[in-house]
């Protein structure tokens, strides 16, 4: 009796620790498909001559919770939101949006410096980012729509220089994951270069 007793104590052990083996490989996600994962491109902005002699700051963007996450947003209708199916960002969206528009300002050659956060460059100016818009619609005509409020601060008195809304819109070329964000990319391209041209006239 005490015989079987222990076999079968032994025959539900091994059960158990099966069943635990499994689960610990679907954590590691061996039944799950792996997300397409994007970043941003920096666009090429400015002719290098270095007109200001001012150092940036490019802080992180703020942006409404729908936004501020890795989920690619997709609009099937005004006020709609919905995430694309199987892709995401390479980090949160508006870190995305600071570390490409910071290499935007770098590129450009039109600063003195240009830096994020914990840099340790002596700041004249802040670039702060609301994030309004960053989604593709799908209600028609398939287009991405990126909006970018901006703020140039200055980090001397806390004034602001100026401010401005920055809207780009560009068309979905083609279908699938690949192409919504290629048309996000080249819609956020042009307010990047359109951020830099402005804030190389105002500061």
């Amino acid at each position: 009796m005490r015989g079987r007793i222990l076999r079968a104590v032994g025959l539900i052990s091994g059960v158990v620790s099966l069943s635990i083996l499994l689960s610990g490989c679907a954590l590691l996600g061996g039944g799950s498909t792996p997300l397409d994962t994007y970043e941003l491109t920096a666009p090429a902005a400015g002719d290098g001559r270095g007109r200001s002699h001012r150092q940036i700051l490019i802080a992180e963007p703020s942006a409404l919770k729908a936004l501020d996450g890795q989920n690619i947003v997709i609009s099937p209708a005004p006020g709609n939101i919905q995430y694309l199916k199987g892709a995401q960002w390479a980090d949160r969206l508006p870190r995305v949006v600071q570390a490409r528009l910071a290499e935007t300002f770098q590129r450009s050659g039109e600063f003195k410096g240009v830096g994020r956060p914990g840099e340790g460059l002596a700041i004249d100016y802040q670039v702060i980012v609301e994030i309004r818009a960053f989604q593709v619609r799908v209600d028609g005509a398939s287009r991405a729509d990126v909006e970018l409020f901006v703020r140039l601060l200055n980090d001397r008195n806390g004034t602001v220089r100026a401010e401005k809304t920055f809207m780009a819109t560009a068309p979905v070329r083609g279908e699938g994951n690949d192409a919504y964000v290629g048309a996000l990319d080249a819609a956020f391209g042009q307010a990047a270069v359109e951020i830099v041209d402005w804030t190389g006239k105002i500061i």
